[in-house]
C-alpha cells in the first residue's frame, strides 16, 4: 500500500530485483504482456503492463542500463512512443472479496466474506471463517465452509447449509469474542437477543402503521405525454431502473403518502428514476421540489430538465445562491402561484419565505448531506406529501429501516451498458506521477479532476501542475467562495471541454456528470470519510473507457489505523455497485454507536447485524401472524 516504482531512462536496473519488485507489486511473469498486472523478460527486453497504462511498456537494457522506454503495441509489438520516466504502480486483482452468499437473508448479497472474517452460525455462534475445503463424505467430495472456534475447534459447514452462516458485522471496532462449539451459551445469548428485540419490532410497526394511515393525494396512471418524456432517456433503462420506476409509481398512485429510499451506485441512474416521478407529479397538476446538497448539482440537474422537458409545457426553475436576490423573489412567487411546476435548489428551498400552491413530491438527493435542522424539516414534510429520497450510500439509521421494511426500499445494482470498474490507486503523494496521470488522460483526449479541500493553497496547487504540463495545459480551479456567477462559468467551460485540468475543492463531490472526465486525483485523501472518497471517486467512470482514481496521501505521512482503513477499503471495493459495501464497511471502521439505542446496539454486538435483522424480522412476521397492526400488514 502506498508504495510506487519510478524507472527513468539511463537508470542502472538489475533485472532479477526488478522482477523480484513486480511480483512484490501483485504482478505475474508471463510468456508475452497480454494484460495489466503482467510482465516478462527476453534477454536485454523488459516488458510490463502497469496499472493506469492503455499499453505495455518495453524497457531495452544494455547490460545493466536502461537505454529506452516505451510504450508499445503488444499485437504487432511496434514502439509508439518514448518516455522519460514511467512509475510503475501496485497490481490489485479485483477478482479476490471471495465467498458471496446469496442466500435470502436481509443483507442479501451486499456483503462478501473474505478469508480471516468473523461470521455468525446461527446454531453455533462467532467463528473465524477459515476459508472453503472439499470434505470426503460417503465417497463424494464435497465444498464446506470452514468455521474455526475457540480453542481452535473447527466446524465444517457444507455449501447447502451455508445460508445458516453470516459475517459477523457489529459496527464497533472491538474483536468479538469466539464461541466454544457445544457450549450453550450461545443459545443463551441468541434468545436473551430475540426477547429484547420482540420490544423494538413493536415500535417498528407502529411507526409503520402510523406512516400507512396518513392520507396523501393518489395520482392518476401515466398519461400518454408520461410514455413520451420516459422515449426521451437517451440510454437504454437497466432492469433495475425498470423495477424501481414500477415501485415509485405504485407508491405515488396509492392514497398512502411514499416515504421510499432509492439506493443506487454513484451513475446508475437514480437520476432519471426522479425525473420521470417529478413529471409523473406535474401530470397530475402538482409541484415539485427537488433538493440537492450543493449548487453546482441543483445548477446540472437544472439544465438536465431543461433540455429533457424542452418540448414540454413544464415550467423548471432552480432556486441557489447562483440565482440573483432578485431573480429568488420571482422563482418563490411563482412557486406561490403555482406558475412553477418543478423547482431544483439547496436547502434554500428549506427556508421560512418558500411556500407552494400545490405540492405534491418532495425528492431528496444524498440526504446524509443536509444537516440536522434541515432533517426536521422533511420530516414534517413526509407526513401527508410524496417523499423520494436518493442515495449511494445511506446512513445508518436510514439502511437499518429499509432493511427491516419499516420504510420502503429499492435497489438499482445493475451497471449502465459499457460502464467499466474504476481502477483505484492509493499512493504516496509524487509531482511526476500526478504528471504522468495527468498526460496520459489529456493524449486520449479527456479530462481530470484534481481535489484539493484547501481554498488557502488551491492557486499553488495549480500553478505546480501548470509547471509540470507546460502552458498548453488549460487549467482552471473552483470552489464555493468564488462569485456565484465566475464559478458558473468555470464549471460550463469544464463541462463543454473547454477546461483540461479542474482544480477543486469538495464543491465536486455530489452529482457532477461529465462523461469525457476519466482520472480524478485527490490530494490527503486520508483526511476524507470513505463515504466522500466514494462519491469522489464516482465523478468518473461514467463513459465506456478505463477511468482512474488516485488517492495520494503525503510522503512519509503518519496514517493512523482509522485512515489506513478507509483507504485500504476504497482500493478494495472497486468494483461496480461497490456503494453499499462501502457504506457497511463505513459503519465498521467508524462503529455506528448508538444506531438504534443503547441497548439494540449491546444486541447487535452480541450476535451480529446480519443474525440481528433476521431476529427483528422474524419477530415483526410473528407480530403480523398474531393480526397485531393489521393495517401495517396491508
Amino acid at each position: 500500500m502506498f508504495k510506487s516504482l519510478k524507472l527513468y531512462v539511463n537508470q542502472i536496473i538489475d533485472p532479477e530485483e526488478l522482477a523480484k519488485v513486480l511480483v512484490d507489486f501483485g504482478y505475474k511473469r508471463q510468456e508475452q504482456v497480454s494484460g495489466e498486472g503482467d510482465f516478462s523478460r527476453r534477454g536485454g527486453i523488459i516488458d510490463i503492463f502497469p496499472v493506469s497504462f492503455e499499453l505495455p511498456i518495453r524497457i531495452d537494457m544494455d547490460n545493466d542500463k536502461a537505454i529506452s522506454i516505451k510504450t508499445f503495441n503488444p499485437e504487432s509489438g511496434q514502439a509508439l512512443w518514448q518516455h522519460n520516466i514511467v512509475i510503475i504502480l501496485p497490481y490489485k486483482s479485483s477478482a479476490a472479496r471471495t465467498a458471496v452468499f446469496n442466500e435470502e437473508f436481509p443483507l442479501k448479497n451486499f456483503v462478501d466474506l473474505n478469508v480471516g472474517d468473523f461470521v455468525v452460525h446461527n446454531q453455533h455462534g462467532i467463528g473465524k471463517f477459515l476459508g472453503m475445503q472439499k470434505v470426503q463424505l460417503k465417497g463424494v467430495s464435497k465444498d464446506h465452509l470452514v468455521i474455526e472456534y475457540d480453542r481452535n475447534e473447527r466446524l465444517f459447514v457444507p455449501v447447502d447449509s451455508m445460508h445458516l452462516v453470516q459475517k459477523y458485522i457489529a459496527f464497533h471496532t472491538r474483536k468479538p469474542k469466539l464461541y466454544r462449539l457445544g457450549n450453550k451459551e450461545w443459545q443463551r445469548v441468541k434468545e436473551r437477543t430475540r426477547k429484547g428485540i420482540a420490544k423494538l419490532a413493536w415500535e417498528l410497526l407502529g411507526l409503520q402503521a402510523m406512516r400507512l394511515a396518513g392520507e396523501g393525494f393518489k395520482f392518476s396512471r401515466d398519461t400518454d405525454w408520461q410514455v413520451d418524456f420516459e422515449k426521451t432517456f437517451p440510454y437504454q433503462e437497466t432492469p433495475d431502473q425498470a423495477r424501481a420506476m414500477a415501485e415509485v409509481k405504485r407508491d405515488m398512485e396509492s392514497v398512502k403518502p411514499m416515504d421510499r429510499l432509492l439506493c443506487g451506485d454513484v451513475g446508475y441512474g437514480k437520476t432519471e428514476v426522479a425525473m420521470r416521478a417529478a413529471f409523473k407529479a406535474v401530470m397530475d397538476n402538482k409541484q415539485v421540489a427537488y433538493l440537492v446538497p450543493t449548487t453546482i448539482l441543483a445548477e446540472q440537474h437544472y439544465k438536465n430538465f431543461i433540455l429533457r422537458l424542452k418540448n414540454f409545457p413544464v415550467k423548471v426553475e432552480m432556486l441557489s445562491r447562483f440565482k440573483t436576490a432578485a431573480e429568488q423573489d420571482e422563482i418563490i412567487k411563482g412557486l406561490r402561484s403555482g406558475s412553477v411546476d418543478i423547482v431544483i435548489g439547496t436547502h434554500r428551498l428549506l427556508s421560512p419565505d418558500v411556500s407552494f400552491k400545490n405540492l405534491g413530491l418532495v425528492i431528496v438527493d444524498e440526504e446524509q448531506r443536509f444537516g440536522v435542522k434541515a432533517k426536521e424539516q422533511l420530516k414534517k414534510i413526509k407526513t401527508s406529501i410524496d417523499v423520494l429520497v436518493l442515495t449511494a450510500t445511506p446512513i445508518p439509521r436510514t439502511l437499518y429501516m429499509s432493511l427491516m421494511g419499516a420504510k420502503d426500499f429499492s435497489v438499482i445494482n445493475t451497471p449502465p451498458q459499457n460502464r467499466l470498474p474504476i481502477k483505484t490507486v492509493v499512493v504516496e503523494y509524487d509531482s511526476d506521477l500526478i504528471a504522468q496521470a495527468i498526460k496520459s488522460e489529456l493524449d486520449r483526449g479527456g479530462q481530470v479532476f484534481f481535489l484539493h479541500n484547501r481554498i488557502l493553497d488551491l492557486e499553488k496547487v495549480r500553478d505546480k501542475i501548470v509547471r509540470s504540463l507546460g502552458s498548453n495545459a488549460r487549467i482552471s480551479i473552483a470552489h464555493g467562495q468564488m462569485p456565484a456567477k465566475q464559478l458558473e462559468q468555470v464549471m460550463s467551460d469544464f463541462i463543454n471541454g473547454n477546461i483540461d485540468v479542474l482544480v477543486s475543492t469538495m464543491i465536486i463531490e455530489s452529482g457532477i456528470d461529465i462523461p469525457n472526465a476519466n482520472t480524478i486525483i485527490i490530494n490527503n485523501a486520508h483526511c476524507f470519510g470513505l463515504a466522500d472518497l466514494h462519491q469522489l471517486r464516482g465523478r468518473v467512470g461514467r463513459f465506456n473507457r478505463s477511468a482512474y482514481a488516485y488517492f495520494m496521501i503525503g510522503r512519509k505521512e503518519l496514517i493512523d489505523t482509522v485512515a489506513r482503513k478507509r483507504l485500504q477499503a476504497i482500493e478494495e471495493h472497486s468494483d461496480l455497485g461497490s456503494g453499499f459495501n462501502i457504506a457497511m464497511e463505513d459503519l465498521e471502521i467508524r462503529g455506528a454507536g448508538n444506531l438504534l439505542g443503547q441497548e439494540q446496539h449491546g444486541f447487535i454486538v452480541a450476535v451480529g447485524f446480519d443474525l440481528y435483522c433476521r431476529l427483528l424480522k422474524e419477530a415483526i412476521v410473528n407480530f403480523k401472524k398474531a393480526g397485531v397492526f393489521n393495517d401495517a400488514h396491508n
